[in-house]
């Protein structure tokens, strides 16, 4: 299986933009096409060969949904996301906070605007979509966002499995919870789902450097506050 991303633009968070195949010259799923990866992606899918038929997307934060509608439109493809970050995709800026939108407003200029995807199709934890002849399996993790997911692969060639985990977690810590509609508690909760995972487990961040469950479930000290949370008292 073919596993690759693209980075958006340093200044707006290098957020991941992952490709995701069963191998070169086959369709293709697109993960969180952030700011200013288009061209990039465009690059990316030619030089392999690969041609998409879905964009997904972990949650509704603008740094990783900045590219979604200019790349469905241009293969005709949908956009998945949960519907808990639905609104996210009708006002981008609804998600990200005060402090956030200004400096977005400061990236894109005044003259800025912004239309949503035309297709968009909800995303529902527990599910498979079968998409580019890969299968994904659903997680709902709230906690980040209302509505952020994870995507699970277990390739058939081999016996690792791997995790695109969003926001939810970065190795060592946690995405923001302190955002619209975050909640520490649901987080919690959420990465009760990745201590159940066998620790060989790759988890692909959306930020930075991969991890894997067992290197998480020893370092990262909310990983070890998850194993003892209870979530009957979310109330974060």
């Amino acid at each position: 299986m073919l596993i690759t991303n693209v980075l958006a633009d340093a200044d707006a968070w290098s957020t991941k933009c992952f490709i995701l195949a069963p191998r070169d010259g086959t369709e293709c799923v697109v993960v969180d096409p952030g700011f200013g990866v288009t061209g990039r992606l465009r690059e990316a899918l030619g030089s392999r060969g690969l041609r998409p038929v879905a964009v997904l997307l972990t949650h509704g934060h603008l740094d990783h949904t900045y590219c979604v509608t200019e790349i469905c439109a241009a293969y005709r493809i949908p956009a998945y996301i949960h519907p808990a970050d639905n609104g996210m995709l009708s006002d981008p800026f609804s998600g990200i906070g005060d402090d956030f939108v200004a400096q977005f407003e400061k990236l894109v200029g005044p003259t800025w605007t912004w239309n949503e995807p035309t297709d968009v199709r909800p995303l529902a934890g527990g599910t498979v979509l079968e998409l580019a002849g890969l299968q994904l399996g659903v997680d709902h993790t709230p906690g980040h966002t209302p509505g952020s997911s994870m995507f699970n692969l277990s390739p058939r060639e081999s016996a690792t499995s791997f995790c695109l985990v969003g926001d939810v977690l970065y190795a060592g810590t946690i995405g923001r919870t302190d955002l619209p509609g975050g909640s520490r508690g649901q987080t919690l909760t959420s990465l009760k789902g990745l201590l159940a995972m066998p620790d060989d487990t790759i988890l692909l961040t959306a930020h930075e450097g991969n991890t894997t469950v067992g290197i998480e479930r020893t370092a990262n000290p909310f990983m070890r506050q998850a194993a003892e949370w209870d979530p009957g008292a979310d109330n974060a």
